[in-house]
């Protein structure tokens, strides 16, 4: 019976998304059960366009993401988030991964998994605010270093975890990209309900029309453990989501009431700089280079 306490207890303190946790009025007391959620590289933080310092940095590479995710695919309703996990059969086979823009020479980052946030009120519900605006919603496809065997592994390193944030703008008509994992919302209105999806799912159906222009920076999860070891990237074009299907989300329940307003808020960006990547004449010719070396990034003010 120990072993099981102690087991239950280690899932609680390596897992993203488990524990003890709410949003609406009790995020000052993550800290009292996860100490790293008081730490100084939390996120998400507060994005501007004018702060950010542009670097002709290289592009986002990203490999299958035109390809069908492996299935079978699982949509769960947590309590926290909707959640698109891969099998765990599917983890010995072929998964996405990216590398490249400012993450280190040579690491590449698999695929784990997909989450979203989003607001009651369509004037809030992502987690990152860029250029003082709060999207309704915030897509998060969280990637880990291939050099570590799992998740919980990676949590123990600073090169650990790479998250593509993308935000979602509001339009009248259906984004029907969406969808394979959106029309299955309703099968998930319920607390730790779970199903398989029956449509196949491309990454990069999720993905803003354009990825060329990106922000990142060194920060953390935005749930329980808080583990410092995310480089972010946020694309600050948005997808677009109809009013009907961001109302999906709003439908679900975590256990007590409904399922929103599941976003973080906003953590000090400290000395911490942010990067935008820019691509024109002047920036090329001060850097004196085609591709931009990242090895020495520096990413802290002095």
């Amino acid at each position: 019976m120990n072993s099981i306490i102690i087991i239950i207890s280690l899932l609680e303190t390596i897992s993203p998304a488990i524990g003890n946790f709410g949003y609406s009025k009790r995020q000052h007391l993550w800290s009292k059960d996860f100490k790293l959620c008081e730490g100084k590289l939390q996120s998400p933080v507060s994005i501007s366009s004018f702060k950010s310092f542009p670097l002709p940095l290289p592009a986002l590479e990203v490999i299958g993401y035109h390809d069908y995710l492996p299935g079978p695919l699982h949509l769960k309703n947590n309590g926290h988030s909707v959640v698109v996990n891969i099998n765990n059969n599917a983890r010995n086979m072929y998964l996405p991964y990216i590398f490249g823009a400012s993450l280190e020479v040579n690491q590449e980052y698999e695929l784990d998994h997909l989450h979203f946030h989003w607001g009651a009120k369509n004037n809030r519900g992502s987690e990152h605010v860029f250029n003082g605006i709060r999207y309704p919603m915030e897509m998060h496809i969280v990637h880990r270093n291939k050099a570590y065997s799992n998740f919980s592994n990676a949590l123990n390193y600073e090169n650990g975890l790479v998250v593509l944030g993308i935000f979602f703008q509001l339009q009248l008509e259906d984004n029907k990209l969406l969808h394979p994992i959106l029309n299955n919302l309703r099968d998930v209105r319920w607390l730790h309900k779970e199903i398989k999806l029956q449509t196949p799912v491309t990454l990069a159906s999720l993905l803003p029309r354009n990825t060329d222009v990106f922000y990142t920076y060194k920060g953390s999860l935005t749930t329980p453990p808080c583990n410092e070891v995310v480089t972010w990237i946020i694309f600050p074009t948005p997808v677009l989501i109809s009013f009907n299907q961001l109302n999906m989300f709003r439908r679900l329940s975590d256990g007590e009431d409904v399922l929103a307003d599941n976003y973080r808020k906003l953590q000090n960006i400290g000395f911490r700089k942010v990067y935008v990547r820019r691509l024109n004449s002047s920036l090329a010719t001060t850097y004196n280079a085609t591709v931009f070396n990242v090895t020495n990034l520096d990413w802290f003010l002095h």
